[in-house]
């Protein structure tokens, strides 16, 4: 059984009059330890499916099954559990909280889980050490590169041992070096730690970093992978 299984899953929206669907009966299977990138223009549902692939969104129709869990099934309460304990997310702004420093940021995952304070700062550290900023762990986002938070973000993403990481434009936001520097650090993250990650991206240049690519448009992959169907 693949880790992450979509099974004919459908999602639109209304916007005024028009009805818009990103996602028109999408299958996707995911294997642990692949390396996924999303790419298509824009309104495609790849965001979309990131979303629905958290939980943060319901599908219209279709199942999704996260390492044995069919996400589809669960109530709020149950999905906020859920996420916490098999699901990281990299954001394009990196989202930190200004007020808390760089391990504070990386912590707040580990405060859902039922963790000893010891456990907690062992994660910390090691998701700090991860992508290499242990030395800068009492530090505040405003005393902090564009690339150091985004680093921070990938650490809080990684932090709770997650079963999948999604990663919604990771390096939208960066300049060209630091987007580099974390194209190479989620490689690495992939191949040394064996953390499954599904990458959505406008560049192409990023996009092939993935062991995988996919292209969505108009609701369908337009390129099925072996094993994956676009009906």
């Amino acid at each position: 059984m693949a880790l992450v299984e979509l099974r004919g899953v459908s999602k639109s929206f209304r916007k005024g009059e028009e009805t818009i669907q990103p996602l028109d009966q999408v299958d996707l299977d995911i294997e642990a330890g692949e390396f996924i990138s999303l790419m298509g223009p824009s309104g495609t549902g790849k965001s979309t499916l990131l979303n629905l692939v958290s939980g943060i969104d319901r599908p219209d129709s279709g199942t999704i099954i996260v390492a044995g869990t069919e996400v589809t099934k669960l109530n709020r309460s149950q999905l906020a559990d859920w996420r916490a304990a098999n699901l990281g997310y990299i954001f394009q702004t990196h989202n930190l909280i200004p007020v808390l420093t760089a391990y504070e940021n990386v912590e707040l995952p580990t405060l859902l889980l039922k963790l000893t304070s010891a456990q907690r700062r062992e994660r910390v550290a090691l998701a700090l050490e991860a992508v290499g900023l242990s030395d800068r762990a009492n530090h505040y986002p405003r005393q902090l590169s564009g690339g150091q938070e985004q680093r921070v973000g990938i650490a809080r993403a990684i932090v709770a041992h997650p079963k999948i990481v999604v990663a919604d434009e990771p390096t939208g936001s960066l300049d060209a070096a630091t987007s580099q520097q974390v194209q190479v650090l989620l490689q690495r993250l992939n191949r040394e730690l064996n953390i499954t990650m599904l990458l959505v991206t406008h560049d192409s240049d990023v996009a092939s970093i993935a062991s995988r690519q996919l292209m969505l448009d108009r609701g369908r992959f337009l390129e099925p992978a072996p094993g994956e169907s676009t009906c």
